[in-house]
């Protein structure tokens, strides 16, 4: 998806006639062809980068209330369109990140964040995100003024945000302060106030979006383990335990319950554990599932249903997952069901794609893989996009996925209908092609890789992965997080490991910056020194310079063995 859409708060926006009291400034005009790269929907920069209130120049005049409405709109609508990474952002995010510098200016943001953002549109929670994350930290001072404003003590929360859009722009909102704010900040912010609204929208009556985004805060907020017991104490102490009554939505033909009942089964399993209830992998029947999801290859913030078929992401990265069947030869079919219609890269990868979530990179952005959006209607390959002619796709729709390796070719279906082949991935790949995918922020997706009969079979002769693939019985289980955890306590790991794999001896030093303590296989695969974060130009294997060095104590010569 490209890397990051950061503004440079340091220098002041384009001087802008801000017109009659109401009006909107003109924005820069959108690009006419689309960019050969895409900037991330959901783009970041490192707190430690983020500018404090009152740095930098403020806005000639302090915006009214329409303005800053108009502006918000206007970067939604224009989000979109921005897939280079060298293109500017809009007109309209610099001005509202210059707003932001102060107080009250991130006040009017983030209430116009809450009052505006439309419940239909698909990427509007993912700018929100944007627009927090790339806005300075708040105050104290302003977390009480909004506190105060939004009223949350009342289950309604307060008489000017009753509209469902509004209540779920009020949970994503608390949900990105936690995870912004992770720590003792994260503690004060998550008042009694805060746990009874979001604690109150748990309610089966409600939105099942505002549910939904509910769940997704209090999750956010237990990314602090104070806040986590917090909250798994008040659920346990509920008459009716609500994340287990909303698990039971994870097959609702209705999408939006559906994610709610992901979410909430994802919860149980993973941070809010319940005693004496079963984990989910407990009760199902994996033994026909020969291709999944590999949770070992993966990137950190995707969740993975027990199963293996189904990712979601909540995350403000852009994360990604390959499945566990690699093809060499042959004609291979798989479909992806849309749950939920943002952005997500879909299609095949070698095991040289990268991913790079942090900094927006996934299938689809190096030359070994290729992808499907269906949401800007694009196809990637290299980081490059060319526009396709399927409309938008939108939840309950089937991605089919064709990849014929005889032949160099892929065909990309939607619902049955065919787009023409693509030919560019068997330009630097030939052989070790996986399923692959990746999601923005609060996406979902099913596959199918033919344990069930898929919905629009090609009209030619095809493999299925379920039928090839392979996996032991521990291959299929996906831990829950807990899980692991107690197996990586019990994992003794020799002082000599790698620092990486910690499975292999640690033999081999980069050079120049000298640091050590990686195996050769993890070595390898770097590009920069994980601890200085310098440009690696040569391995060297730590045994054979030791060797060197002594044989040159004794005038014998030689030199270590290098890597690369």
């Amino acid at each position: 998806m490209g890397s990051c859409l950061c503004v440079d708060k340091n220098q002041d926006p384009p001087v802008v006639s801000a017109g009659p009291a109401g009006t909107q400034p003109d924005p820069a005009p959108p690009p006419s062809n689309p960019p050969s790269r895409r900037h991330t929907v959901n783009g970041h920069t490192s707190h430690g980068e983020r500018h404090r209130h009152g740095s930098g120049s403020r806005w000639s005049r302090e915006p009214k209330e329409k303005d800053i409405d108009k502006l918000v709109l206007e970067t939604l609508s224009l989000i979109r369109t921005l897939v280079d990474n060298d293109q500017e952002p809009p007109l309209a995010m610099v001005i509202l990140h210059k707003v932001a510098d102060c107080d009250a200016g991130w006040l009017n943001v983030v209430k116009s964040l809450i009052r505006v953002i439309p419940l239909e549109d698909p990427l509007g929670p993912a700018v929100i995100a944007l627009l927090l994350d790339e806005c300075p930290l708040p105050t104290k001072e302003a977390l009480m003024e909004l506190r105060g404003h939004l009223n949350l003590s009342q289950i309604d929360s307060s008489r000017n945000y009753h509209k469902p859009c509004q209540q779920r722009n009020i949970c994503v909102v608390l949900g990105c302060l936690a995870e912004k704010m992770a720590g003792p900040s994260s503690i004060s912010l998550m008042s009694s106030d805060v746990l009874h609204f979001l604690f109150s929208h748990l309610n089966p009556i409600n939105h099942p979006v505002v549910i939904l985004h509910s769940i997704i805060a209090l999750e956010k907020f237990a990314q602090t383990s104070e806040n986590k017991v917090t909250v798994s104490q008040l659920l346990q102490r509920m008459p009716v335990h609500p994340l287990e009554v909303l698990q039971d939505w994870s097959r609702d033909p209705n999408y939006s319950k559906r994610e709610v009942g992901f979410c909430a089964r994802w919860c149980l399993d993973n941070l809010f554990v319940l005693e004496g209830r079963q984990f989910t992998y407990e009760q199902l029947d994996l033994s026909r599932l020969n291709v999944m999801l590999n949770s070992n290859d993966v990137s950190e913030y995707l969740k993975i249903s027990a199963d293996g078929l189904e990712a979601r992401c909540d995350a403000s990265s852009f994360e990604s997952v390959r499945c566990t069947f690699q093809v060499d030869t042959g004609v291979w079919y798989y479909e992806v069901l849309i749950i939920t219609d943002g952005v997500m890269q879909i299609g095949w990868a070698t095991k040289e794609s990268k991913f790079l979530n942090h900094d927006g990179c996934g299938i689809g952005d190096d030359e070994f893989s290729m992808a499907y959006d269906g949401c800007r209607q694009l196809i990637w390959y290299q980081a490059q996009s060319e526009s396709h002619t399927h409309p938008c796709w939108k939840p309950g729709d089937v991605l089919g996925l064709l990849l014929d390796v005889d032949n160099q070719k892929l065909v990309f279906y939607l619902n049955g209908d065919p787009l023409p082949p693509y030919r560019q991935l068997f330009n630097h790949a030939r052989s070790g092609f996986f399923a692959a995918a990746s999601f923005m922020s609060f996406q979902q997706c099913e596959f199918n890789f033919g344990a069930k009969p898929f919905k629009f079979p090609p009209p030619i002769c095809f493999r299925t992965f379920n039928l090839h693939g392979r996996l032991t019985d521990e291959e299929r289980i996906i831990l829950p997080r807990q899980k692991k955890l107690d197996l990586l306590m019990q994992v003794t790991v020799k002082e000599d490991s790698c620092t990486l794999c910690f499975d292999l001896q640690a033999n081999t030093r980069l050079m120049d910056c000298k640091h050590a303590g990686f195996c050769d296989e993890c070595a390898l695969q770097l590009e920069k020194c994980p601890i200085c974060r310098q440009e690696i130009r040569q391995r060297i294997l730590i045994s054979d310079a030791m060797e060197t060095s002594s044989s040159e104590a004794g005038s014998k010569g030689g030199s270590p063995k290098r890597l690369s």
